[in-house]
């Protein structure tokens, strides 16, 4: 791979969303919601979009359809599990494993991984992805980002306001979007 040294539109990259991740930072620091079509659209910019996948939890008392039907059109593969239950009454949905799975496997045919996370866990990835050749971009808000993964990134990138739904107020039971 030659990474950083391709630039503009030449450059192939691929965005990995972690959705769970970007719907609870962007509710509990800007009771807000991500705009998805205006983020991918900043993240490509003049770049080439080989793959954007969206690693979506389901709730099994919420329909995400709407939600999931929308990342679709907009471009993104969805990825998604429900969320399993624990005897105890915890649960237990992240797709940490999954996207790194996926991170390693479609590197080779990328310049540049774009991870859409703030979770610190993905910061040994991060670093193994920048050893075999892969620029590797952080997305995410600043103030619930690890500073392990901002520190591993190639570039790190904050979200702005600007692509964000301003929410009045969020249901109970609102699916992660």
């Amino acid at each position: 791979m030659v990474g950083s040294r391709i630039r503009g539109s030449q450059q192939r990259i691929g965005v990995f969303v972690d959705v769970q991740n970007m719907f609870y930072s962007a509710k509990a620091l800007h009771q807000s919601k991500i705009d998805y079509s205006k983020l991918l659209l900043e993240i490509v910019c003049n770049r080439n979009l080989i793959r954007a996948i969206a690693y979506v939890v389901q709730k099994p008392d919420v329909d995400q359809s709407s939600f999931t039907d929308a990342l679709k059109r907009l471009g993104y593969e969805i990825k998604s599990k429900e969320l399993r239950l624990r005897p105890d009454g915890t649960a237990k949905g992240d797709w940490d494993m999954g996207i790194a799975i996926d991170t390693i496997a479609i590197a080779p045919k990328l310049d540049t991984v774009v991870l859409v996370s703030g979770d610190g866990d993905f910061a040994p990835l991060v670093e193994m992805l920048k050893a075999h050749g892969c620029r590797v971009e952080v997305v995410s808000f600043r103030r619930s980002t690890a500073i392990e993964l901002i520190n591993a990134a190639t570039q790190y990138t904050a979200i702005e306001e600007s692509m964000l739904f301003k929410e009045k107020k969020f249901q109970k039971n609102e699916p992660y979007e």
